[in-house]
């Protein structure tokens, strides 16, 4: 599957289109946390492109400098969900002067109904 490499900064809300792209690279330093939207695309709900008993897992690399920032929210379809993180605990920070990498594990168990298993992993 497609890797979209970004040159801008994860800031505010971005939208993670799952039916053009697998990994989502951030190449600029973070700028502020964010709110990560998934979605099948901007004109398409993951929830109609997805039936009950799917999964998808997908990839957001996030390039930090030297005041790190994190993945604050996630939404599917622009509605919130609460991932279960791996270890118990959403990250309350990223990483300075390195890369941080999400991965999300969706899960759908009903008709706009996610199970999203969540991780965040430092590599400098």
């Amino acid at each position: 599957f497609p890797v979209t490499i970004a040159s801008t900064a994860a800031t505010g809300t971005i939208n993670f289109d799952v039916s053009t792209q697998s990994i989502l690279y951030f190449t600029s330093n973070a700028s502020a946390n964010w709110t990560l939207n998934i979605r099948g695309s901007s004109s398409v709900t993951l929830n109609s492109i997805m039936s009950t008993g799917q999964s998808v897992t997908i990839t957001h690399i996030v390039t930090q400098g030297a005041t790190a920032y994190y993945n604050a929210a996630v939404t599917v379809d622009e509605t919130s969900v609460t991932p279960k993180w791996l270890g118990g605990a959403a990250p309350s920070s990223g990483d300075a002067n390195s890369i941080n990498v999400y991965s999300y594990t969706l899960v759908k168990t009903g008709s706009g109904s996610f199970t999203v298993f969540a991780s965040k992993s430092l590599f400098s």
